[in-house]
């Protein structure tokens, strides 16, 4: 079925997409995965293809195209079987950088977007912190103002991209309260003097996604690197949240796509008590189920996307794709792994890296429980409750 929301230049922006996955990442996928690590290179491939800056204004560099293409991105990165690297351009491309181009100055949008777009310097986005991870009112990340500048101090947690990157979006607070107000996003440089990375942190999937805990000691940020206005960092973050839960079901999408093709594959290559495992009744509902949740997440992902490009702001159902990509995602990797038998629990099939990396979509950019909250709010709110 052919969406609305796709034009014949978006399967060729697919295409061209795809063909760059096969020759530049799928090979190495398995190396990367077991290094803990691919190489920065690949961000500066990807813009040298147009593919980070498709959605920025072509005097950044991009090409003046929408958000409808980081969504395609978005997907066919999820496809390759390496879902650190996705991950890794999604905040580079998809969620530190849109609020400069949406809230920022020029001065910030001269200065970094051009970067972005061209994979020079790799972003990162720094809200999680050891005690604040949904609850973003639990900051404590200080920027005091001293004359012109900030001087920042706190500590950042699990923050993707936080070793490899030349700068951070961050969110802090700058005034002492206990609630949203008075939050407030810096665009901070990773070579500013007291920004350390303390330490990279290991994990049970995207391994090659280098995850870090960063800390800030009596950093100083000139003023001009504020986004947006001071105190009103939590709007602006809260937006941010919305296109980054669209481009993780978009990328759930492909992976769940990939995992029902690997699955399709080896039933029908493997022989049990005689016949093929894809003969059987019991697998061949189980195709039907992840076929059928592939193709519902898929068309829900593009109608919400749209809503977006047009410039609605559809939280309840952002909320509901991003809670279905965690939930069935895991789900189809976990029917196909099991479709493998022993064999999908050993590191020679890539369905185990499907598996484990599926994982992490119902925790990060807002768990399944945050996804619950907002989703019944909304409800209660349309229905007058």
């Amino acid at each position: 079925m052919h969406h609305p929301l796709l034009t014949p230049d978006h399967e060729t922006f697919r295409q061209t997409v795809r063909r760059f996955v096969e020759k530049e990442i799928v090979p190495y996928a398995e190396e990367w995965d077991e290094a803990g690590w691919f190489p920065s290179e690949i961000f500066r491939k990807l813009g040298e293809h147009g593919f980070l800056g498709a959605h920025y204004p072509e005097k950044f560099g991009g090409s003046g195209l929408d958000f409808s293409y980081s969504l395609v991105l978005g997907e066919e990165l999820g496809k390759a079987g390496l879902a650190g690297l996705s991950m890794a351009v999604a905040v580079h491309v998809g969620m530190a950088s849109p609020p400069i181009y949406k809230f920022g100055s020029d001065y910030l949008k001269e200065r970094y977007l051009p970067h972005v777009c061209a994979g020079t310097k790799i972003a990162c986005l720094g809200i999680s912190e050891p005690d604040a991870g949904s609850d973003v009112n639990g900051i404590r990340t200080f920027a005091r103002k001293d004359g012109d500048d900030y001087v920042i101090n706190g500590t950042k947690m699990w923050i993707t991209n936080g070793v490899r990157s030349d700068f951070v979006l961050l969110v802090t607070r700058t005034e002492q309260t206990d609630s949203h107000k008075g939050l407030t996003l810096f665009v901070v440089d990773k070579d500013s003097p007291g920004f350390t990375v303390s330490k990279q942190i290991k994990k049970v999937g995207m391994k090659c996604s280098d995850t870090a805990e960063l800390v800030f000691d009596n950093v100083r940020v000139p003023k001009s690197h504020i986004v947006g206005e001071a105190g009103k960092g939590f709007y602006n973050i809260m937006w941010e949240l919305q296109s980054e839960r669209i481009i993780a079901a978009a990328t759930s999408v492909g992976r769940m796509e990939k995992c029902l093709e690997y699955a399709l594959k080896y039933v029908h290559e493997r022989k049990v008590f005689g016949r093929h495992i894809a003969d059987y009744q019991v697998t061949k509902h189980k195709l039907a189920d992840m076929a059928t949740k592939v193709e519902t997440l898929r068309n829900f992902t593009y109608n919400v996307a749209q809503a977006w490009v047009k410039g609605e702001y559809p939280v309840k159902e952002i909320s509901m794709i991003k809670l279905l990509a965690g939930v069935w995602g895991f789900e189809v990797a976990d029917m196909a792994l099991q479709m493998h038998g022993g064999n999908g629990y050993t590191m020679e099939y890539p369905i185990q890296r499907y598996w484990r990396d599926s994982r992490l979509t119902r925790i990060g950019g807002g768990t399944d429980e945050i996804m619950h909250e907002i989703i019944s709010k909304e409800v209660l709110k349309e229905w007058g409750k």
